[in-house]
């Protein structure tokens, strides 16, 4: 079994990360360089870069503030906002991330999934859903798009199936409901979607303490599981929700195990 992971979001706003509940009453917590670098020193396995206001505004993602993100860390960077084209993939990896989140511009066109996976590989493309519930959809979600503002046609756990289809090498699936809301993870929800798809599934919205990393990584049948707010604010430190899942016998990157070499 490959080893759980544990991640940490930086969802980046002006060039200035951001936290808010359920994607509202945004407040200011810090430059995404220094907490992407303090994120990696604390053990996180990965960062996830997203810019929110990018596909609102209709803009491209803040490349320079992504670049000196990446600078920093050796730790595997995804960044989202504002991907709307096989060129702005590029953009993004030439910048410096290792992966590219599409959400918003997958679903308005769903072939930059494919496109992106022939040509950069499946590994870097990583398609981002915002779900909220809806009693109206099949599954009982609906995708939302521009940063969960607009709804769409889309059932949730039938689109994830659709994307793994057509190229993701990842789902990173966001319950707007529950985010910012630290009650847990929205276990039916990132169940379903992993029990549709046979790629990864990253778990994201309503972490509040390491017990909810565990459920979703086991109940909720996830390979990784996202917070930001709970780490930005000292909620919870991530050597702590490592203990955890090691406790519960998972298989996971020790706390004390840098990414980083240190020889010289």
């Amino acid at each position: 079994m490959l080893a759980k992971r544990v991640v940490v979001c930086l969802d980046v706003d002006g060039g200035r990360v951001v936290k808010g509940t359920r994607f509202r009453d945004l407040r200011d917590v810090g430059d995404p360089a220094a907490l992407a670098e303090r994120y990696e020193a604390e053990a996180a396995d990965e960062v996830v870069f997203l810019d929110i206001s990018a596909s609102v505004q209709g803009r491209a993602t803040t490349l320079d503030v992504v670049s000196r993100t990446a600078r920093r860390l050796f730790i595997p960077l995804t960044v989202g906002g504002g991907i709307g084209s096989r060129k702005d993939v590029g953009r993004a990896l030439r910048a410096g991330a290792d992966k590219v989140a599409l959400n918003t511009g997958a679903v308005r066109r769903p072939d930059l999934i494919t496109r992106a996976a022939e040509h950069y590989g499946a590994q870097c493309v990583v398609v981002s859903i915002d779900a909220d519930r809806d009693p109206a959809m099949p599954s009982g979600y609906r995708v939302f798009t521009h940063g969960g503002r607009r709804p769409t046609e889309l059932d949730a756990v039938e689109w994830a199936a659709r994307c793994a289809g057509l190229g993701a090498g990842e789902i990173l699936v966001t319950a707007i409901h529950s985010d910012g809301a630290r009650h847990g993870f929205d276990l039916d929800l990132t169940r379903r979607v992993a029990d549709a798809v046979t790629v990864p599934v990253i778990a994201s919205g309503g972490a509040g303490e390491p017990a909810h990393f565990v459920h979703a990584l086991t109940a909720g049948r996830a390979d990784a599981a996202l917070a930001a707010g709970v780490f930005h604010d000292g909620v919870l430190q991530v050597a702590d929700v490592k203990a955890a899942i090691d406790a519960a016998a998972l298989p996971v990157r020790p706390a004390g195990l840098p990414f980083r070499s240190t020889e010289a």
